[in-house]
């Protein structure tokens, strides 16, 4: 009878051990289906997503990045943060263009050698590239990487931005960039990706990333 019962318990526990691989194999195999659909050229990439936010724009789309390609995701954070005031960090920030002060990072990524494709977000100030961001591609070597950068704006595009990208980081291959708008400070229109403009967004990074070589 005891060994009735212990054959019966084995059979139980390698069945649902079967499933259990059975579900992690199919959930791998739906992971690699939709970076398939989304972009074969990211598949068995090492992927990493670095951004920059003040209003949560720029991380909601980095977020949204993340959902279909995966990897690992790391915010800019300074030593000494800017002002929460809109009036002095814009002072601030024109200053830090100006002389070409560039401020230390408190964020340190570990081992970026590994990884084969970074995309970069950040809004855009002053029609430029924040500070920061300039900070990261001096920092960091990413010779030989794929850059993919992405941006939100209060309207007026992306100014010089992409194009500083690509002229900091001369030894990166950097492909076609994203933009959308965001919120606009100044007015007081902060977070703006949620609901309608959230799904609207998700489908454009799709058809971006779908597009990407």
């Amino acid at each position: 009878m005891k060994y009735l019962i212990t054959l019966s318990f084995l059979i139980v526990l390698s069945s649902a051990l079967f499933a259990a691989c059975s579900k992690s194999k199919s959930n791998t195999s739906a992971i690699k289906d939709q970076l398939a659909e989304t972009n074969d050229s990211l598949i068995n990439k090492k992927v990493l997503i670095v951004y920059l936010s003040r209003t949560n724009n720029t991380k909601a789309v980095a977020q949204i990045i993340h959902k279909k390609v995966g990897g690992d995701m790391v915010a800019l954070e300074l030593v000494n943060p800017y002002p929460q005031d809109y009036k002095k960090i814009v002072d601030q920030v024109s200053n830090e263009n100006s002389t070409g002060f560039l401020p230390p990072l408190k964020t340190k990524i570990d081992k970026i050698s590994q990884y084969d494709t970074i995309f970069l977000g950040f809004p855009t100030w002053g029609m430029q590239l924040p500070p920061p961001m300039k900070s990261f591609l001096k920092q960091y070597d990413l010779s030989g990487k794929t850059i993919i950068p992405f941006n939100t704006n209060a309207g007026y595009g992306i100014g010089n931005t992409f194009q500083t990208v690509k002229e900091t980081a001369p030894k990166s291959t950097v492909l076609e960039g994203f933009s959308t708008k965001g919120g606009i400070e100044r007015d007081g229109v902060m977070f703006v990706m949620e609901g309608n403009k959230e799904r609207e967004v998700a489908v454009q990074v799709e058809t971006w990333l779908r597009k990407l070589k």
